[in-house]
């Protein structure tokens, strides 16, 4: 099957939407539902996958871009989850996406002497053997003068030693668009902005959904044998379209974190440190670094959450605590906010709720998965899928997912070994081609056919130099991007890496794209006014004092 997700692809897709009851309805374009779509389709299933915006739209592309196992829940002794994340962390990096996640570096800076690094140094041996986690070397116990050597940023007197350990990081969108993209591979149908409206029921029992198309306004009734529901932080939304009591809740947490120039902090390696609620990281992220994140209640617009003054002078004030030369408000580049979907419980802190998921069936025909992490996605998507099919009616295979790599995987490790001759082939930078390589694996000899067919598609987008042009238009011709939104935020990074927010970059992105997406004149300029607005609205809410002030200023652009 091809997986090429172009306006042609979506056309035939819903043409056809409808006319064939299938096998399992996936409602829910997350990580967890393009993971379930996955599992489905490499089972032999019939699956359609429906996303009411863009795939990662929510949570999955708004998280600290970890694949980890979760140092802190150690601490809660939570042993289970921790193997279980840095066992799913080994087959990511070394069989499943090896062209999308990679190993980073941390320093755990120490403040007490002797029991401190007894006690977190007993930890971290423990978390770097634990699930298949010698996919990355083992952790070192270090001076203060070595730590000062490899981040001369921090101050002396801001620790008495450290700890370095390593993870691994993930564009968190592009991965789980991928995910998508490789379920399309397999025979899944997949779609966004096609929202779920109600269930279409057969007496108690769900066997479907009425579904609308949000770009045409014309609606489908999906007829499924089983239908899964991976709708994050909208779990409960579905709760109320069922009228039934589920067995659990969920419950949403804000992360907001920002973002500032690689230059900005001279440092050899990730930070993370303990605050008084939770930790806090500072992540490699090509030219930048990702500083967060914060963890606190949210119960406002689900859609678009803000990060607010509060939210930003949280995370300045808790990284300028050992930093020599403090970060203002000026070296911020980019700010983006996230909600955590956490299964909620008696506690009222955020951050002891439960990071597992659960799986439940709260009426006949439908399936629910919510909680978990994102590290965990696969695992999720099994049991869900594992559920599903019990008295489906017709054999199922097991889950084959942890042996199946990701589009794009088979063959990077080849072309990444031969770079030199890649790039000169392609008329490229070695440094280019590197580039790609980690955010197409093998699939970057698509862009390769684009270069050669349209030479101009080589060179780098105005206002957004790191990115091709061919980039751009591969969004929209592989990749599945509608808007100029989505290629801004979620097929590339520019709304959080340029310091404009892509302001700039934007009318040369949406000239590039609109031919491909049958835009006119007046389509692209309208297309550019509301990603103008947007960014407004979310700059705007960075300076409201609290999250109600935020959310409020976010919310102008979506009246």
């Amino acid at each position: 099957m091809s997986a090429r997700l172009d306006p042609a692809y979506r056309a035939a897709a819903l043409n056809t939407l409808g006319d064939h009851d299938i096998d399992v309805l996936v409602i829910g374009g997350g990580v967890v539902g393009a993971g379930a779509a996955l599992d489905a389709a490499a089972r032999g299933l019939s699956v359609t996958l429906v996303e009411a915006r863009d795939f990662a739209a929510g949570t999955s592309s708004r998280s600290s871009k970890l694949i980890h196992g979760g140092l802190r829940y150690l601490e809660q002794l939570d042993f289970a989850l921790v193997r279980e994340a840095l066992k799913e962390r080994s087959l990511l990096l070394r069989k499943l996406a090896p062209h999308l996640v990679r190993p980073v570096s941390f320093l755990l800076p120490l403040q007490h002497r002797v029991w401190e690094r007894a006690y977190i140094g007993a930890g971290v041996a423990l978390y770097d053997t634990m699930g298949g986690a010698r996919a990355l070397p083992m952790h070192r116990h270090l001076s203060r003068t070595r730590a000062l050597e490899l981040a001369p940023a921090l101050r002396a007197d801001a620790m008495t030693g450290a700890i370095r350990y390593f993870d691994a990081q993930v564009d968190d969108a592009r991965h789980t668009m991928t995910i998508a993209r490789t379920a399309a591979q397999h025979g899944a149908t997949v779609l966004t902005r096609t929202k779920v409206t109600g269930l279409l029921r057969d007496g108690a029992r769900v066997v479907g959904a009425h579904v609308t198309d949000l770009e045409s306004g014309r609606e489908y009734t999906v007829r499924a044998r089983r239908v899964i529901s991976a709708t994050g932080v909208w779990t409960d939304e579905m709760n109320q379209m069922t009228g039934v009591e589920f067995p659990f809740h969920v419950r949403t947490s804000k992360g907001v974190h920002i973002l500032v120039p690689r230059e900005r902090l001279d440092l050899d390696t990730g930070l993370i440190m303990r605050t008084e609620k939770s930790v806090l990281f500072v992540i490699p992220w090509g030219n930048h670094w990702i500083i967060g994140t914060t963890d606190t209640d949210w119960a406002l617009d689900k859609d678009h959450p803000s990060a607010s003054n509060a939210d930003v002078q949280y995370l300045l004030d808790h990284v300028n605590a050992v930093l020599r030369e403090p970060l203002t408000r000026a070296d911020i580049v980019g700010t983006y906010a996230g909600l955590r979907p956490l299964l909620s419980g008696a506690s009222s802190d955020t951050a002891t709720l439960s990071r597992e998921h659960a799986v439940a069936e709260p009426v006949p025909g439908l399936l629910v998965i919510a909680g978990g992490k994102y590290t965990t996605y696969r695992v999720m998507a099994a049991d869900v899928v594992d559920a599903a099919v019990e008295g489906l009616g017709r054999a199922a295979a097991p889950s084959v997912t942890a042996q199946l790599p990701l589009l794009g995987a088979v063959g990077y490790q080849e072309l990444a070994a031969d770079v030199h001759s890649v790039a000169q082939r392609a008329g490229l930078s070695t440094t280019t081609v590197q580039r790609l390589l980690g955010r197409y694996g093998s699939a970057v000899c698509d862009l390769f056919e684009l270069i050669a067919a349209d030479a101009d598609l080589g060179k780098p987008i105005t206002g957004a130099e790191e990115y091709l042009a061919a980039e751009i238009v591969y969004a929209v011709t592989h990749e599945g991007a509608l808007h100029l939104d989505d290629v801004l935020t979620r097929r590339t990074r520019i709304s959080i890496e340029s310091r404009d927010r892509g302001l700039a970059a934007a009318p040369e992105i949406a000239w590039l794209i609109g031919p491909h997406l049958g835009w006119d004149a007046a389509d692209t300029d309208r297309e550019v006014a509301r990603y103008r607005d947007r960014v407004q609205a979310e700059l705007a809410a960075n300076e409201a004092a609290d999250d109600a002030t935020a959310n409020a200023a976010r919310l102008v652009a979506c009246a």
